[in-house]
């Protein structure tokens, strides 16, 4: 074992691992479907202070695109969408997502799709939603996948997108297994694969979440691809280039009193907990939020927004 594997499994020790839903079902508590429906209202906490769950899904033709399991798919069902299609490239998550969808009797209102995101083959114009909850920061081609989003809205229709950029304390996504907050700014790439493949060895489920996060290169180099790395700079870049109209954007920080942090250039990127943009398919609404407050000018940085409590 190298040093720098060494050092990071005795700071890992010192540290409260997060809950997880992969270890959540490991234990036999519950499901990653019942998990992720459980957490459904979560997943749109971040939209609520300009847009209520009824005009984002209630009659709705929705897309769910990274669905996992589909249980927050489910969840949006449960609100009303007249349909939701949940994407998503692991064929694995099908059986369970249809299995829940039977059991709270939403099955003739959702369907499980295993798709590219990029070149999903579903009709144009076919949907009133789409949301992308944890989606854009594991996505190969991000810009792809907008274009294609926008390709799949009707005219008028939306795109909620939210996701922890990539300097985030565990936006590497190793916390299933690895506490250390930070970790993928401490430890190389090299370290943070042998390192989680070790601790990964004892789990019924280990090798299945080694293939899941982890791949081999043509020159046999391992790497973690189910990440893009991405950051609020670059998210930034997508927006401006993105077909679609930046209705809504603000930056989450990782708690109120980080807020200073979270606005720092130098820092910014470390302490902001959640990156949440609206577009829209052709021109914005209308800027008073669903508060009734009035939202800045649609796609400004300066629109970079706080809420108290997170």
């Amino acid at each position: 074992m190298r040093a720098a594997e060494a050092l990071l499994l005795g700071l890992d020790r010192l540290f409260r691992r997060p809950v997880h839903p992969f270890n959540l079902q490991n234990d036999g508590t519950k499901t990653y479907a019942m998990w992720q429906y459980e957490k459904g209202r979560d997943t749109v906490r971040f939209f609520l202070e300009r847009y209520t769950e009824e005009e984002m899904f209630r009659d709705k033709a929705v897309c769910d695109v990274g669905c996992g399991a589909g249980g927050k798919s489910l969840y949006y069902a449960s609100l009303g969408a007249g349909h939701v299609t949940g994407l998503d490239v692991l064929e694995q998550y099908g059986p369970q997502a249809d299995a829940l969808a039977a059991q709270l009797g939403l099955a003739d209102r959702f369907t499980f799709l295993c798709r590219d995101a990029a070149d999903t083959g579903l009709p144009a114009e076919s949907f009133d939603t789409v949301i992308m909850n944890d989606a854009m920061e594991h996505v190969a081609d991000p810009a792809a996948v907008l274009a294609e989003c926008a390709r799949l809205l009707r005219p008028g229709g939306r795109l909620f997108v939210n996701f922890p950029p990539y300097y985030h304390p565990y936006g590497a996504h190793l916390s299933d297994r690895i506490a250390v907050p930070w970790v993928h700014m401490l430890f190389s790439q090299r370290t943070l694969i042998a390192v989680y493949e070790r601790l990964c060895r004892s789990l019924p489920d280990g090798e299945e979440r080694v293939r899941f996060r982890i791949s081999t290169d043509s020159a046999g180099k391992k790497y973690f691809s189910y990440i893009n790395r991405m950051t609020l700079r670059r998210f930034r870049a997508l927006r401006r280039a993105s077909p679609l109209t930046v209705e809504y954007y603000r930056e989450v920080p990782l708690r109120p009193f980080l807020a200073p942090l979270a606005k720092c250039p130098g820092l910014r990127e470390m302490f902001v907990k959640m990156a949440v943009c609206v577009f829209v398919k052709g021109p914005p609404g209308p800027p008073p939020t669903a508060s009734g407050q009035a939202d800045a000018p649609a796609g400004a940085d300066s629109a970079h927004k706080t809420i108290a409590g997170f």
